[in-house]
């Protein structure tokens, strides 16, 4: 892909993200995601021939963003913190993805090959910063990595409702506190 092609495609995934998560996935017109984007409506169709397209571009490149998110905090920060952090990259995903979620299921089933693979993404960097963390001794060899992306998911979805902005932090805070061994 060319280099201005590659910016296009670029902005316009973040401007379909941000678009999706103030208004929903169902609620922003395509014309209004490429006039956040700074393009026009042709240029939008050429990346993204569908609406359904748009939805899996953005959704997996969120995804790959988590992934990449567990590679860097596995290289950089200490197993405890590493694993703090993805864990509050997962809830804020979860309250950005709901309806784009639910968009994207409406055109394909759970066992759609988009699906498993990001759900495998998911599943495996979250294995590797539990387990990173469970090999220090920082968080309890019983976690299990399924069980904490479900509470993750939990955390986000209850908190989405609620009047308390600080909740989530709060839900978070109890959560890593009963994964610490000490």
């Amino acid at each position: 892909m060319r280099a201005d092609a590659r910016r296009n495609y670029e902005r316009l995934l973040r401007a379909a993200a941000e678009a999706f998560t103030e208004q929903g996935a169902d609620d922003v017109s395509l014309e209004e995601i490429a006039r956040r984007a700074g393009v026009g409506i042709g240029t939008l169709y050429r990346h993204f021939p569908t609406r359904p397209a748009l939805l899996e571009a953005v959704y997996t490149d969120q995804v790959a963003g988590l992934r990449a998110l567990a590679d860097d905090l596995l290289a950089t920060k200490p197993p405890a913190e590493a694993l703090a952090t993805w864990l509050r990259a997962l809830i804020d995903f979860g309250r950005t993805k709901r309806s784009l979620s639910a968009s994207l299921l409406a055109t394909m089933s759970k066992d759609s090959e988009l699906i498993s693979f990001c759900s495998a993404t998911m599943l495996g960097a979250m294995t590797d910063v539990l387990t990173r963390a469970q090999e220090d001794g920082t968080a309890h060899a019983d976690a299990s990595p399924k069980d904490l992306l479900r509470l993750g998911h939990a955390i986000s979805m209850t908190t989405d409702w609620a009047a308390d902005p600080a909740q989530a932090d709060r839900l978070l805070a109890l959560l890593i506190d009963g994964l610490r061994t000490s």
